[in-house]
């Protein structure tokens, strides 16, 4: 066994191109079986491999800087630096996380969980290290799915306007999550199949060199002549235009010919692009059948592939995705818009009963965001499907092109809230702080997946603007679903437990606990009301207007960033009115990111538990001084 005696990259450098690829074989084997048990990423991390046993084996990490676009496929880059040891905490609570970490290792330069910003670090890399007068090498790698973003090909503008010295590694799979989209994926693909372009293009540079004198005029003339074989054989040689030497494609489990090829792209002076192409789920049989699923999966059995799921009502995704069939079946101007999550988003069933309405756009928010805006004043009823962490990078085109114009766009915010395993880089906890302060906007969570469909039901009724309702990652609590959809009043909150003298303001899932912590309450005298506050923006204005003339002392629970959150627009609320004797109390996310782990112990962690509500509840009574301090209890 090779693998044991690897504890840093420098472990690499004395073993034959024959021993990197015994050790291939027997690192694929140990992340399969991690992650059997762990879960994880596991398609992508199958696929590169060769690819970064060849990055660490020829060049000399953390001098030289690896940037992995997103980050979630560089597992194998964790073991070659000294994490091997830590793979049964993968995604755990202050575990080995998932993806690049700075904090964990000297090697991890530049982490990431969002999509199409490695070319960009590059680039500052590079340029850092030129100011500095020092000799480094700079390696992003990029997936052809992260390259349909904007910013990628912002960077890839830049690189080549600035030639300096840096490697771009494009490691196409034909996936990003799910199956790309797009010219660019199109324009890929014509690449990886003209093998008769890359051997017209060697044959011809070879006759060239042979012509002996070549100047003036016949020098013009023989780089047209190179030219023009180019534009002949593959039309628009996009990566040479944009000033890059292009390598490829060349197959990324090649052990030999990717040594080779990182050997000819150190030569180069200014930007290279190497293209390889590898297979997403390679040496896992189940894997390669079926690379989105297990792109990221649960725990499974090796032998069989069989996925071990816990039994559960449904997720509120798969509500979501199944309303909204329901709904386009009456109104046909519903098209479901996503920035490369159809499964992610529980969209598939939608694209399958109407593929003409279901509109992927790549990794591209921002565009989507704008898209939906268009349609919508075309009199379309566009629901952009987006999770709340990636909703983030499109939000200079909600507030320009959607608020401001009030476009009647749904958004549907998936991942709202914590959501476990992903950690900081995905939490889903920013979207109201970033949305409730944009004119126009109404912004609802519901309590449980019946009251989802009904806001479904309420935002495709409502035609005075954008209307966004936000669903966490869990399981629904298992309630009847109503048959017939209602519209709920906008703004109109709904009080689920009568009390008195103190009340529980709280948002999704919250409501359920607000709800536990009120029968335990109950025990020590206190009678709260529960108030599902359904509606961030609207707020229900008579509601608390009415709590404030009974001298209802108020706790705002939410599962969101406190600064920014729906309890500081109560305080506002109040604040704006002059009354400022009444008492609210506010628990949310505090100022700092909650990391990887479970659910739970992102709810504990950041303070959001039934014990640290009761007793901040508790503390809000005459005489009591309250603060909110996370751990607490």
């Amino acid at each position: 066994m090779l693998l044991p005696q690897i504890h840093q990259p420098s472990d690499l450098k004395d073993l034959t191109t024959e021993q990197l690829t015994v050790l291939a074989g027997e690192i694929r084997q140990f992340l399969i079986e991690k992650l059997s048990a762990t879960g994880g990423h596991l398609a992508s991390n199958l696929g590169v491999v060769e690819l970064t046993l060849a990055l660490h084996y020829l060049y000399d990490s953390p001098k030289d800087k690896f940037i992995f676009d997103v980050g979630h496929q560089a597992y194998v880059h964790k073991i070659l630096t000294g994490r091997m040891d830590r793979f049964d905490t993968l995604r755990k609570y202050k575990g080995l996380c998932g993806f690049v970490k700075r904090n964990e290792s000297e090697h991890d330069v530049w982490e990431a969980g969002h999509s199409s910003t490695s070319l960009s670090a590059a680039m500052g890399m590079a340029l850092a290290r030129d100011f500095k007068k020092e000799d480094n090498k700079v390696v992003a790698v990029i997936g052809d799915g992260a390259l349909t973003g904007g910013m990628a090909f912002e960077a890839l503008n830049h690189i080549g306007h600035e030639q300096r010295k840096l490697t771009v590694v494009l490691n196409d799979n034909e996936m990003s999550i799910a199956p790309n989209v797009g010219a660019m994926h199109k324009y890929l693909g014509k690449i990886r199949s003209d093998r008769g372009y890359l051997r017209a293009k060697d044959e011809v540079e070879q006759l060239l060199k042979k012509i002996p004198a070549i100047g003036g005029k016949i020098a013009k003339t023989a780089e047209k002549l190179k030219d023009s074989l180019k534009y002949a054989m593959v039309s628009g040689i996009l990566f040479e235009e944009l000033g890059f030497t292009y390598f490829g494609p060349i197959d990324g489990h090649d052990l030999p010919k990717l040594l080779e090829t990182f050997h000819q792209a150190d030569n180069v002076e200014g930007p290279v692009l190497i293209h390889v192409v590898t297979i997403k789920g390679k040496g896992y049989l189940p894997a390669e059948a079926d690379s989105y699923k297990w792109h990221g999966i649960t725990p499974y059995k090796i032998e069989s592939g069989q996925v071990l799921k816990a039994a559960g009502h449904p997720m509120y995704t798969e509500v979501f995705g199944k309303t909204l069939i329901e709904l386009a079946e009456q109104d046909e101007r519903i098209v479901a818009i996503t920035p490369a999550m159809p499964g992610g988003s529980g969209l598939f069933p939608f694209a399958a009963r109407f593929p003409e309405r279901m509109i992927d756009v790549g990794i591209a928010e921002q565009h989507a965001a704008t898209l939906c805006a268009a349609m919508a004043m075309e009199g379309m009823k566009p629901v952009y499907a987006v999770y709340s962490t990636f909703m983030q990078r499109a939000y200079d085109q909600i507030v320009h092109d959607i608020c401001r114009h009030n476009a009647n766009v749904m958004f549907a915010i998936d991942r709202a809230g914590f959501v476990g395993a992903d950690g900081e880089t995905h939490q889903g906890v920013y979207d109201v702080a970033f949305m409730r302060h944009i004119p126009n906007m109404v912004i609802m969570m519901p309590k449980d997946e019946n009251e989802l469909r009904h806001m479904m039901k309420t935002a495709l009724e409502y035609n005075d603007g954008p209307i966004a309702y936000r669903y966490p990652r869990i399981n629904g609590l298992g309630v009847p679903l109503d048959q017939v959809l209602t519209p709920i009043p906008i703004g109109q909150w709904e009080k689920v437990r009568e009390g008195d003298g103190y009340a529980i303001l709280a948002s999704g899932p919250m409501v359920q606990m607000g709800i536990e912590v009120a029968e335990e309450l109950k025990r020590d005298g206190m009678n709260v009301s529960v108030i599902n506050a359904r509606f961030m923006k609207p707020l229900d204005e008579e509601m608390l207007l009415d709590l404030a003339a009974r001298g209802t002392r108020m706790l705002v629970v939410e599962e969101v960033s406190q600064a920014g959150s729906m309890g500081s627009a109560v305080l506002e609320f109040y604040a704006a009115r002059g009354l400022h004797d009444v008492t609210v109390g506010l628990m949310g996310i505090p100022d700092e990111f909650i990391e990887h782990g479970s659910i739970k112990d992102q709810q504990r962690e950041a303070g959001l538990t039934p014990e640290h509500i009761a007793e901040s509840l508790k503390a809000l009574a005459p005489g009591q001084a309250w603060t909110f301090q996370k751990n607490s209890v």
